[in-house]
């Protein structure tokens, strides 16, 4: 493992995002900064989106006597104060080494390390005004789950930030309740990081052992790095300079890994990425079936069939990189669909649509205020994807989820529309 007594400077790192998730993530990597000052610097920048709150009279930290219970605060003042989130992620203790920060230039600047854990929709804008801000030789992780899928093309979050900022970025996803893993009941999760050539070459001090290279060096280009394509990226990447321990899948791991939260670092960004997106659908058709009454077994079908497609869906889509082992041994893959079939919203609301007979969109305003459940946006943006190929009968179930969304067929139809999708 990296020390310092090999490298002379310390990684920074900075979580972009402060929700209920970017919280617990905020922890995580606090918890590890803390235990490991070798290799970072222990305090946490975690960047806040500033707005006002008040403090609940059911919080522990209510005094009637203190302003800071009668009166509007600025959130991060609420949480540098007390060190808890107490709207996001409220009733947990959070590290003192996390400093919340409501200027997103001032908190990324100097981190050579970025965790993005925030909605997807803000990743564009947040982007455009950190540039100028961060390290030339920053690496992120994006903690943010999904696949950006419109009818021409399919990308990865992780490679929207690195394009939008010009750094190497991997992606965080797996069966993660983010009150579960805050509260420290133990879970796993995958990481897919597949640290660039140019990595590999971080100059190593004198008296260490250099880290093993699993790419030939000789014929890489030194800027370039291959995207989840197999393409060539874009972006020229800047060297992580000699002075700090190279940021490989060790030091990713020594993050994130906790005794209550379990790491595997794998290089498949596409297909830990997918994982994160398909199995909403997959659970929309668990759903659907539970709501028919149908039991585990019909339940445990459409899971089987619907892993099989992600599967599938990412060796057609991502030969170059996708590993088939991702979505049927890893945390994003298999682990994360038993638990979004098992109790997740898709899963959920698709339930009650069925028992209620109510369509999706109805659920929705009913029990999300309007907002738009991830698995029924990413179905019609699959679907929109897999028919300007003419693949649709190729991914019966994820067409098939789709339909029943749009009212053209039953959920009754759903075995016979899914036999024979082996």
């Amino acid at each position: 493992m990296s020390s310092l007594s090999s490298h002379g400077q310390k990684h920074k790192v900075t979580v972009v995002g402060s929700g209920n998730w970017g919280s617990a993530i905020a922890k995580i990597v606090a918890e590890n900064t803390k235990e490991h000052p070798d290799i970072f610097h222990p305090d946490v920048q975690m960047w806040v989106y500033e707005e006002e709150t008040t403090l609940p009279q059911s919080s522990k930290h209510y005094d009637p006597s203190s302003e800071f219970s009668t009166e509007k605060q600025k959130l991060t003042k609420l949480i540098n104060h007390f060190h808890e989130n107490v709207k996001y992620l409220p009733n947990i203790a959070l590290p003192s080494n996390i400093i919340a920060n409501p200027s997103l230039q001032d908190s990324v600047k100097d981190s050579s390390i970025l965790v993005f854990n925030l909605p997807h929709q803000f990743i564009g804008g947040l982007c455009d005004q950190m540039k100028g801000s961060i390290l030339p030789y920053a690496r992120g992780v994006s903690c943010i789950k999904g696949v950006n899928v419109s009818s021409e093309d399919i990308s990865l979050f992780s490679e929207s930030i690195g394009e939008k900022l010009g750094i190497y970025c991997g992606a965080l996803s797996g069966a993660n309740i983010a009150n579960e893993v805050a509260l420290e009941k133990f879970s796993e999760t995958t990481i897919a990081y597949d640290p660039p050539p140019m990595d590999s070459r971080n100059p190593t001090p004198k008296e260490t052992t250099p880290r093993q290279s699993q790419v030939d060096l000789t014929l890489t280009p030194i800027h370039e790095h291959k995207t989840s394509k197999g393409l060539t990226s874009n972006v020229k990447l800047t060297a992580t300079p000699p002075q700090l321990p190279p940021v490989d899948r060790e030091t990713i791991k020594t993050l994130f890994h906790r005794p209550y939260f379990h790491v595997r670092v794998v290089p498949d960004v596409a297909g830990v990425s997918l994982g994160g997106a398909l199995k909403n659908i997959v659970a929309l058709a668990a759903g659907f079936v539970a709501g028919m009454g149908w039991g585990d077994n019909a339940k445990a079908a459409v899971m089987r069939v619907g892993l099989l497609e992600m599967r599938k869906f990412g060796k057609m889509f991502f030969e170059n990189s996708v590993h088939s082992a991702t979505f049927t041994e890893e945390s994003a893959g298999v682990a994360d669909l038993i638990t979004s079939c098992s109790g997740g919203r898709n899963y959920r609301c698709a339930k009650m649509s069925v028992e209620k007979n109510m369509s999706i969109t109805e659920v929705e305003k009913e029990e999300l205020n309007g907002q738009m459940l991830q698995g029924t946006s990413t179905a019609k943006e699959v679907y929109g994807f897999l028919k300007q190929r003419g693949l649709q009968e190729e991914f019966p179930l994820l067409t098939s989820t789709y339909r029943i969304l749009q009212g053209e067929v039953k959920v009754a139809d759903l075995p016979d529309l899914i036999e024979g999708s082996d």
